[in-house]
């Protein structure tokens, strides 16, 4: 059956094409024959509770040099389209919820959003984590700079992050003697203004911080360990970390077991989760990533996989 799928992204001629997960989604709804309209966030409107979007159609090709084209401007009602891959990349900024808003009047117009806005809005990647503390590292969240101390002294070797962040950004390992602990608690907190993270240090990111995929709660059997560059902390492919794809853990697949329940409630349809050793550190929700890499390496199709669930949903749906 033909669909029609439009994706919300930052501006789709400013992405790596061999790399970009959006782009082998975008590749697997063309294979099926899908119509794909594209969107950036401007192009987005609510009409007298009438969510509108300035569409343009959209055609795809798995080429490093030309692999999209763009027809002319078209407004139309979202709540006509099958499905809305919602994959704006963080932060998640006022922006960003606005545009939530409006893909709430769109899904109750009958369109599936992918990831639902609620889940966006409720499931922050790095404290939707902590629902699962079987599953984590020792943790705090605050924006004390008394509380984020004590926490160093109580574990020696920790990690500090902002909660809004992507990319491996403004993330710093802080050992028990670093004299400028203070200043980097000032600058990610903004002098106590903002809540971060800290987590404890995990020796096992020396073999990889994990990206594990999910489609509605299902793991794909290979994360792919993206180990760190020498002398980096962050595994972080877009921080020169180097991708290895491996088979799931039994740890790896018993924490998927723990999350999997809580993401499809939150209708959560596509989710990559960061496991370092034997613990969960993220959940990303918003825009996750991989897809190409464990694509090339393990002869998958995850897009495809993708797309399955989402035809899915949208026959489960049009039978209520």
């Amino acid at each position: 059956m033909s669909r029609k799928l439009a994706v919300i992204m930052d501006p789709i001629q400013t992405i790596n094409p061999k790399k970009d997960s959006t782009l082998a989604m975008l590749l697997a709804a063309a294979r099926r024959g899908w119509q794909l309209l594209y969107m950036e966030q401007g192009d987005l409107a609510l009409e007298q509770g009438v969510a509108r979007g300035r569409t343009r159609q959209l055609q795809v090709r798995d080429s490093l040099d030309d692999w999209f084209e763009l027809g002319a401007p078209l407004w139309m009602d979202l709540g006509s389209i099958d499905t809305i891959l919602m994959r704006k990349d963080p932060p998640v900024d006022t922006r960003f919820l606005q545009t939530t808003f409006i893909l709430d009047a769109a899904a109750s117009a009958g369109a599936l959003v992918v990831n639902s806005p609620a889940g966006l809005r409720n499931c922050n990647e790095k404290v939707f984590a902590t629902e699962f503390p079987q599953c984590c590292p020792p943790v705090l969240i605050t924006s004390r700079a008394e509380q984020i101390l004590q926490f160093r002294a109580e574990h020696g070797d920790i990690i500090l992050k902002p909660l809004d962040g992507m990319g491996g950004m403004s993330v710093f390992r802080v050992k028990s003697d670093d004299p400028n602990i203070n200043v980097i608690i000032e600058t990610l907190t903004d002098n106590g203004g903002i809540a971060i993270m800290a987590q404890r240090y995990i020796p096992d990111i020396v073999n990889g911080d994990k990206r594990i995929l999910l489609i509605n709660g299902q793991a794909v059997p290979f994360a792919l360990a993206r180990v760190p560059a020498v002398g980096e902390t962050r595994g972080n492919l877009a921080a020169g970390g180097n991708g290895i794809a491996q088979p799931l853990t039994t740890r790896d697949q018993w924490i998927c077991e723990q999350v999997a329940p809580t993401l499809i409630a939150n209708d959560l349809l596509f989710v990559g989760i960061d496991v370092i050793g034997d613990y969960l550190t993220e959940i990303n929700v918003t825009s996750p990533t991989c897809i190409r890499e464990l694509d090339s390496q393990c002869g998958l199709d995850i897009g495809g996989q993708l797309m399955d669930a989402i035809d899915a949903q949208l026959q489960a749906n049009s039978a209520k």
